[in-house]
């Protein structure tokens, strides 16, 4: 998994999704006071309760040094420790946003996250998708209709049906004509793209529902 000097590219083959790796977001740091020039402060990673990962982060102006232990599959632990720049651009409505600086070699992308492995870099750098990129269209369009199901304040699942006598309270008519035209586009999206991948010639998608 990329190290300093892999600058590997991202690609549509790539296996892993960001849910699967570790990360550090340098807004939450920023929000949480921890940019502070000159502190230092752990970072820890839980599962039901339990610590399963730590690093160690020393703040110095305009980077923080990561410090922590790493090993792949079944080789020694190695200690690790590196600097990741920071950058900083103006807000709109004022203030600064910070930045990391991919430490990967040939990289230096500016991104509000980074993801572990040897080195923590950004999510070209390790050839990761996020999960709705692995998704298939029919599934897409199947969460994107319960998205609006939801909005809607209809029971989750396409296979529920449509209940556009059902109106949320407040909601103006024609904000709700859109949502159920949208809806009504994602379904048959996608029980056409799963008639097709299991061979169900002639159904349409209102006979499923």
């Amino acid at each position: 998994m990329g190290g300093m000097g892999s600058g590997r590219h991202w690609h549509y083959d790539a296996k892993d999704t960001t849910e699967n790796y570790r990360a550090i977001d340098v807004r939450r740091w920023k929000r949480d006071g921890l940019l502070t020039t000159h502190q230092a402060f752990g970072w820890n990673w839980s599962r039901n309760g339990e610590v399963t990962a730590s690093i160690q982060v020393r703040t110095e102006p305009d980077r923080v040094i990561l410090n922590y232990r790493h090993r792949s599959g079944g080789a020694d632990w190695k200690d690790e420790s590196y600097p990741v720049y920071l950058d900083w651009t103006r807000c709109n409505l004022g203030g600064q946003r910070p930045w990391f600086l991919c430490p990967a070699r040939g990289c230096h992308r500016r991104v509000a996250i980074l993801f572990g492995g040897k080195i923590f870099a950004c999510r070209l750098c390790h050839r990761l998708m996020y999960s709705s990129q692995r998704e298939v269209v029919y599934d897409r369009a199947a969460r994107r209709a319960d998205k609006l199901r939801d909005m809607l304040g209809w029971h989750g699942g396409i296979l529920n049906g449509s209940e556009h006598w059902n109106k949320p309270k407040g909601m103006h008519w024609k904000t709700f004509e859109q949502l159920c035209a949208k809806h009504d586009a994602f379904a048959k999206s996608c029980m056409t793209g799963m008639a097709t991948k299991f061979n169900l010639a002639g159904e349409s998608w209102e006979d499923w529902v």
